[in-house]
């Protein structure tokens, strides 16, 4: 099995940063992908940021500028810097990884359990 943990969520006024951190562990043969997704209440699940392993990154056209991903690739750990928050930034964050187990042919994606950001002043 594959556990993706994610910290670093919590409560900063409008103008602040915070880094989230998302560790994959467990039968890990390879991680192509991984990315952050959000969800804020009564609203769909977005894509946020996403990175290959080779580093190719793709942001959501609302953080680029004020959030980057980057990788650890010997840690399997991905991490989202954001900066210069803004209240509508509200919402659970959760991690995703494409993962290929040992031995295995397939890749499957896998999702983390997700923290909360919350943006007020």
């Amino acid at each position: 099995q594959v556990q993706l943990v994610e910290s670093g969520g919590g409560l900063v006024q409008p103008g602040g940063s915070l880094r989230l951190t998302c560790a994959a562990s467990g039968s890990i043969g390879s991680i192509n992908r991984m990315g952050w997704y959000r969800q804020a209440p009564g609203k769909q699940r977005d894509l946020v940021a996403a990175i290959t392993s080779g580093g190719t990154t793709d942001y959501a056209d609302s953080v680029k500028g004020r959030f980057t991903i980057s990788r650890d690739n010997a840690k399997n750990t991905v991490y989202l810097q954001m900066n210069s928050l803004r209240p509508e930034d509200t919402a659970v964050y959760s991690c995703n990884a494409n993962v290929r187990r040992p031995g295995a042919l397939s890749w499957n994606y896998y999702w983390g359990q997700g923290t909360q950001v919350t943006v007020s002043s």
